[in-house]
């Protein structure tokens, strides 16, 4: 119990400092003209969202980090609050959001404005920052393979741990990444899914990386004070591909990466169906699944508001999240 309330404690900590941050931070973006570039073949609705303030990510990003090492430098003192094994998706979090942050600003003043990195090179970044986490995940912190969920059974992977970590943590980085497409979408889905790992880890004893979890959560009400429809701020590259990396970093660390498919299941929904209506044009010479992808996009296309997306998005979102703490806690 004490874990929880302590937990909880720091996530609304986050919270008062993300939104205390984040008028300030508006006015920075503002200043330097740090504005998003809406794709032409989207919707007709977004084009309203031209010049909204990008790399808002920044407004998460900031209360985690100093939370991080406000509390690991207090515990040199003997009060130990928050330990330095989350230093990982810490170091995680912000190689990742410097490599969304370059990737947003080639799509804002860059050579290839409006597009952005390139794809390929944007992948073997990613596939090189998750290698590197996945070698200190093994044989630093020597975290479960895999827990088998309902139990206490650790399932030794051996040589196909490094492929399935790195896959996770790419994949869950680029997941969220495209599901970053609605004011307040992105957000409410990782703060859902953090809530969900933050609340197994507790549970099964691993305090520190719950606290983490809780932490981002606040941090992520924070910035969603702001990211609601209408947007102030969208959290950009650098909030995305960072949120998805850390969430598969936590879903290893917990041990419990097997419930991603439902504890996430609206980024993996996304990037499957991206893949699919990428793979059924090909194969059709032309023809589409979906009326756009993202899947968010084929809804709001089909009818649906913004709002109604994210609301029935986030619900869904919720419900899975909810099996899935079940799953692993039965």
């Amino acid at each position: 119990m004490k874990d929880t309330s302590l937990a909880l404690a720091l996530s609304g900590l986050a919270f008062i400092m993300a939104v205390i941050w984040g008028n300030p931070l508006l006015r920075i973006l503002r200043h330097f003209k740090i504005g998003k570039m809406i794709r032409v073949e989207g919707p007709e609705s977004h084009v309203t969202k031209m010049g909204t303030p990008t790399m808002g990510g920044l407004m998460f990003l900031a209360p985690v980090v100093i939370l991080t090492l406000l509390f690991n430098a207090v515990s040199l003192l003997g009060v130990n609050v928050i330990g330095s094994t989350v230093i990982l998706p810490v170091a995680v979090m912000i190689a990742f959001a410097l490599l969304g942050a370059i990737d947003d600003w080639e799509g804002i003043r860059g050579p290839r404005k409006g597009i952005g990195m390139r794809a390929s090179t944007k992948f073997f970044l990613q596939v090189v920052l998750a290698l590197i986490t996945v070698y200190f995940l093994r044989n630093v912190l020597n975290v479960p393979d895999l827990r088998w969920p309902g139990t206490h059974t650790i399932i030794d992977l051996g040589g196909w741990y490094v492929p399935i970590a790195t896959f996770i943590i790419v994949g869950m980085s680029n997941a969220v990444n495209l599901t970053d497409g609605l004011d307040g979408l992105a957000g409410l889905i990782s703060a859902t899914a953090f809530a969900s790992y933050g609340a197994i880890a507790l549970m099964q004893g691993d305090v520190v990386v719950g606290r983490f979890c809780f932490i981002l959560v606040g941090a992520l009400f924070g910035f969603l004070w702001f990211n609601v429809h209408p947007a102030m701020l969208f959290m950009g590259d650098l909030g995305s591909l960072s949120l998805g990396a850390v969430l598969g970093v936590v879903s290893l660390m917990t041990g419990q990466w097997i419930l991603l498919p439902l504890i996430a299941v609206i980024p993996i929904s996304n990037i499957l169906s991206d893949i699919l209506q990428v793979g059924y044009f090909k194969l059709t010479h032309g023809k589409r699944l979906f009326k756009m992808a993202p899947l968010h996009h084929h809804f709001e296309l089909s009818g649906w508001s913004e709002t109604q997306v994210v609301q029935r998005f986030w619900l869904i979102s919720l419900l899975c999240a909810m099996v899935g703490i079940a799953i692993a806690l039965v």
